[in-house]
């Protein structure tokens, strides 16, 4: 995976690149808004990491550009502006994901890591997922593990979508309340382990063994079988 990171902060932006090289991909570093747009402009990445708050040519504009020459490349908007309205903005204005700082390395790695397997996924027209026995039709929701039909609410269906298209990554808290429920905040409630905790006895009930694993301290991941 080949990733451009756009942040005016040496230590930030060096950070998340050593990072990156560290796990395995590729990535360039643009110290400023001007740099960041010619690269991303005139280089083919799979992914951007944005900073909305850049000298000369700032984030917001970046992304309007991008999106008004048809660069469709997944951006994840990186910034200490956390507010509702900063948020929905960034997104509105073509963002694929928005992470606020301070963050943690691991989290954004899983969010850009997962925007570029969307990307992949879109260009093969995905109608089925699978993990071991378990098969998921996207276009009948039907749900089926060693041949039994298993029935799942909407909520249920969604939240083991997002799994196994996710398979073999942690996926956070934060990730499942936004791509799951939508939420922009964390409820502090124990509505996630309740899902998790239903999915798990429907998806288990007569079969070999589990699937979702649950990460200590990190969120969950669907086992790569």
């Amino acid at each position: 995976m080949r990733v451009l990171v756009v942040e005016d902060d040496s230590e930030v932006g060096s950070y998340i690149v050593k990072g990156l090289k560290e796990s395995g991909h590729t990535a360039d570093l643009a110290a400023d808004g001007k740099q960041g747009l010619f690269l991303a402009t005139t280089e083919p990445y799979d992914v951007m990491i944005l900073d909305r708050m850049l000298p000369h040519v700032d984030g917001m504009t970046i992304i309007n550009t991008l999106r008004a020459c048809n660069i469709l490349t997944p951006v994840l908007f990186l910034s200490a502006k956390s507010k509702v309205e900063d948020r929905v903005s960034g997104l509105r204005a073509g963002a694929d994901d928005y992470l606020t700082k301070p963050f943690a390395f691991e989290e954004l790695l899983a969010r850009v890591e997962i925007m570029a397997q969307r990307k992949h996924q879109s260009t093969q027209q995905t109608t089925t997922l699978s993990c071991a026995d378990l098969t998921m039709d996207l276009l009948s929701r039907e749900v089926n593990r060693a041949g039994e039909r298993i029935e799942l609410q909407a909520r249920e269906f969604r939240l083991l979508e997002y799994l196994l298209r996710n398979k073999g990554r942690v996926v956070t808290r934060t990730m499942l309340l936004e791509n799951v429920w939508d939420y922009t905040f964390d409820p502090q409630t124990n509505l996630i382990d309740v899902h998790i905790s239903r999915l798990r006895q429907k998806i288990e009930k007569h079969s070999s063994g589990p699937l979702i694993e649950t990460v200590r301290g990190a969120g969950y991941r669907m086992q790569d079988k």
